[in-house]
This record gives structure tokens, sequence and C-alpha cells, in this order.
């Protein structure tokens, strides 16, 4: 694989919006004051970028399988999609906090879905023993609702004949920051401040998914 500009340009962009519902997780932790501490933030780290580069590299085996024109069709309607999604999940998730009651009426529990979908919407909820800190069984948790958005857009991007190597080397590094980097921030920011970057992360992808037309 080469690494010109472009390619390493994508993996950034990627690799940031993936990395934003970390940062905004880090960031509702710091106001909350849990602590994460340097394992969990590996554990975090690791867990999300290796399931990332999973479905990098599950998209990068079967495109040797499907048409050009069709790998790219797929990869723009994939990272397209879900940054729609993206700029529409702030809304979502206001909607799930305002009727968090409804979770005593309504139960899942195939595959702790109920489970996943409150952490995301709730991500301080991760903290589930009140510790104030995020213990590694905790952080697994957490890692896997972060991951759900890597797989699918990964999947896409690499169709695309994004640079998969790049986006895994990146993903590496930007997880671990936006988590430091938001818990830190949130220390430092009263808890009631509203702070959502869900656009911003819907905006890369938008936009990422126009470049690969070109």
């Amino acid at each position: 694989m080469q690494f010109s500009l472009i390619t390493i340009l994508e993996a950034i962009m990627l690799a940031s919006a993936l990395s934003m519902d970390a940062f905004v997780s880090g960031f509702a932790y710091g106001s909350n004051k849990i602590k994460i501490p340097m394992l969990s933030v590996q554990i975090i780290n690791i867990i999300c970028s290796s399931i990332l580069g999973i479905s990098l590299l599950v998209g990068t085996v079967l495109k040797q399988y499907i048409p050009s024109w069709l790998t790219l069709a797929i990869c723009f309607i994939i990272l397209f999609t879900l940054g729609v999604v993206k700029l529409l999940d702030s809304v979502t998730k206001s909607i799930i906090r305002k009727h968090n009651h409804l979770d005593k009426e309504i139960e899942f529990s195939m595959f702790n879905f109920k489970f996943i979908l409150n952490l995301y919407a709730n991500p301080e909820e991760a903290d589930v023993d009140a510790s104030k800190v995020i213990s590694p069984i905790e952080a697994s948790s957490l890692a896997i609702a972060l991951s759900l958005d890597g797989m699918a857009i990964g999947f896409g991007a690499a169709l695309g004949n994004i640079n998969a190597l790049a986006v895994f080397l990146c993903s590496l590094v930007t997880d671990a920051a936006a988590i430091i980097l938001g818990c830190y921030i949130g220390n430092k920011i009263a808890r009631k401040l509203s702070f959502n970057l869900s656009w911003l992360s819907g905006v890369l992808l938008i936009i990422l998914a126009f470049l690969k037309l070109f």
C-alpha cells in the first residue's frame, strides 16, 4: 500500500469521524468526575481499532470479487447514509434521554441490546458500579458500543479503496487522544453545558463519501 498525501488525509478524516463518539464519551465521564485509567483507555482504543481493522480487512478482501463501479456505489451509499444518520444522532440521543423512563416499560434482553442502547445515549452509565472509575470490564462494554458505527463505516470505506492500514494506524491515535482530551475538557467545564459533536462526525463522513466519487 502506498501512503500518498490524499490517502493519509482520507485516513485522518475517517478516523477523526469515528473518534467523535469516544470524545463525547470522555467528555461525559470528565463532567461527572469519573476517571478513566490509562489501562481502560487502551482497552477501549484496542477494541475499537481492532473491530474497525477487521471490517476494513473484510471490505478489502470482498472488493476483489465485486465490480469496481458497484464497490464505489456501495462505499458512497454506506458513508453518505451513516453521515446523515450522524447528523440526526443528536436528536435521537436527546429523545432517548428525555424518555429514559420508558426503560421500565420496555425490556430488551436479546444480545443485551437495551444495555448497549442506553450506554450509547448516556455513556456515563458505563460506570455501573458507581465507583467513579471505569474498570477494564466496563471499558470493554463501552468499546463495543462505540464500535457499532465503525463496523459498517470501515467496511464501506474499504470498498472505496481507502488505505486500510493508514486508517487503522490513525484510529489507534485518534481514539485514545479523543477519550483523554474529552475527559480532560469535561473536568474543566460545568456538567450542565450541552455538548454534542455528532453533527461534525456526520459532516466528515458525507464529505468523505463525495470525495470517493472523484
